[in-house]
């Protein structure tokens, strides 16, 4: 759900954007929790235990993401999994802390309205650090370098957009994702599909002939048969994303130091390469 590439906003924009993103929560769309539900939109942060952060829900910390998103976070059984949710631990366990996933939708996330109501602490949802979106979000210092990439139809005769686009073959996007502002500042007219799963859906189906999405979860559908036996793999879009761990803006200091040192711990232990290799089956650097 990586970069966005549009223009930068000045901050007054951003303050409408949270605005627009609190009424859509207070509507409905978001997920339902895979846990103990935090509280609503309309209470406040828990006091924080003395010399910890403040949290929606005390000796919890509460991340909101978007299901599914295989690998980065996706349901196996009742349990949420994934390698954001392994990232998230690190600095739960740091704090003391037992970690609690709430599924909600992702332009509700991205908005910074999910934090700025207290349905969660943190968010942890394949989001890239943007410009825009550093406007209502503050973010933890990167924990995955990302790209997009291609998925066609096995024989579609394309290799970039440039040629989707002269084929006049039907693309398709995740809507509120980077990877749909990237192909829209390159020219072309994607359809939109609410999550990743319909985005597949869409291209199985012949809705659309070529999807873009971020390499990890391409390669990840490929594991599967009947995905890889009709469809491949035909470009990497080296777009030059950071995913971050989004916090409320004005984040607590001690919450954000504790993901920041966890982060950099884990890279310097060898920690971070186990959770890579674990979800991705290669180390950092080797999946393009």
């Amino acid at each position: 759900m990586g970069l966005s590439f549009v223009s930068r906003r000045a901050m007054a924009v951003g303050a409408m954007v949270v605005a627009g993103a609190l009424g859509l929560s207070a509507c409905g769309g978001g997920g339902e929790s895979t846990s103990a539900s935090p509280n609503d939109g309309a209470s406040a942060s828990a006091p924080a235990a003395a010399g910890g952060p403040k949290l929606v829900t005390p000796g919890k910390l509460t991340t909101c993401t978007n299901l599914p998103y295989e690998p980065f976070q996706f349901k196996e059984g009742d349990k949420v999994v994934g390698f954001d949710v392994d990232i998230v631990d690190l600095a739960a366990k740091k704090l003391g802390l037992t970690q609690e996933i709430v599924d909600i939708d992702f332009a509700v996330i991205k908005s910074g309205a999910a934090m700025a109501t207290n349905k969660c602490d943190v968010a942890a949802a394949g989001m890239t650090i943007t410009e825009e979106r550093k406007a209502n979000i503050d973010f933890s210092e990167p924990y995955f370098d990302a790209t997009q990439a291609l998925l066609a139809k096995k024989g579609a005769g394309v290799k970039t957009l440039d040629e989707v686009k002269a084929k006049g073959l039907k693309l398709g996007a995740q809507a509120s994702t980077t990877g749909l502002d990237y192909v829209k500042e390159k020219g072309l007219d994607p359809k939109e599909f609410a999550d990743s799963p319909k985005e597949l859906l869409g291209l199985q189906s012949g809705q659309v002939d070529v999807i873009v999405q971020d390499l990890p979860v391409v390669l990840t559908w490929l594991k599967k048969p009947e995905i890889a036996d009709k469809f491949e793999l035909v470009a990497s879009l080296d777009t030059g994303e950071q995913y971050g761990v989004g916090l409320k803006k004005g984040s607590d200091p001690i919450l954000l130091k504790a993901i920041n040192d966890s982060i950099a711990e884990a890279k310097a232990d060898g920690t971070y390469e186990q959770i890579f290799v674990k979800w991705f089956g290669k180390k950092p650097g080797e999946l393009g």
